[in-house]
């Protein structure tokens, strides 16, 4: 493996951990546990800033003029980041909707 697969596989995992980052903040959310799910949304956005850290190192080295090889590899990772920043982001939506989802039921109780 050379070194820009390397770096290819870094974004992978790292948008996959935010992805899995963001489906626990998710499921935390469901069991009405929001500290828990903003800890996981915290992480998941670490992760994103790992990746999005990587990818960009690799797109200033291409506009600095230095030959960077796209591979269906190298594609497979920018999907793969596009779709965990879009999950994370529908994620976050879905909280909210379960935070007002609690208060009214709170609301609806007394």
């Amino acid at each position: 493996m050379n070194n820009l697969e390397e770096i290819i596989f870094s974004i992978i995992i790292h948008g996959g951990n935010a992805r899995a980052k963001s489906y626990d903040a998710l499921k935390a959310a469901q069991n009405n546990n929001f500290s828990d799910a903003e800890v996981f949304m915290i992480e998941a956005e670490k992760e994103l800033g790992k990746a999005h850290r990587i990818q960009t190192d690799i797109i200033q080295k291409e506009a600095n003029g230095e030959k960077v090889d796209v591979s269906v590899l190298f594609v497979h990772a920018q999907d793969h980041l596009m779709t965990a920043m879009a999950e994370k982001t529908l994620i976050e939506n879905m909280i909210d909707l379960y935070k007002r989802i609690n208060s009214l039921e709170k609301e609806v109780e007394e």
